[in-house]
């Protein structure tokens, strides 16, 4: 775990338990399971709620789903090329 990644994971799961938000960490998963995780776990938000995607690319497509569906998001990109993708319903 010297690369960082075991770091990432701890960062993400303590923020999980401060927070509350669901962390999906799909950075070794192959399409569409990132998209079928944030689907399954934004529709079980409850008002207020946030989930946080993070993977290796910028998952444009989603955002369009997102908006679409009433949700925003906020994207953080990372010089070791992950994105971190916070999405909550639109007035959250």
């Amino acid at each position: 775990m010297g690369n960082g990644e075991g770091d990432a994971w701890i960062i993400g799961f303590l923020q999980e338990v401060r927070t509350g938000m669901k962390v999906i960490d799909a950075r070794d998963l192959e399409p569409p399971e990132p998209f079928e995780r944030v689907m399954e776990a934004i529709s079980a938000l409850e008002p207020g709620g946030q989930v946080m995607l993070i993977l290796n690319r910028e998952p444009f497509p989603l955002y369009r789903v997102l908006r679409l569906n009433g949700y925003q998001h906020k994207t953080a990109s990372f010089p070791d090329g992950r994105f971190e993708i916070v999405i909550s319903q639109d007035g959250s």
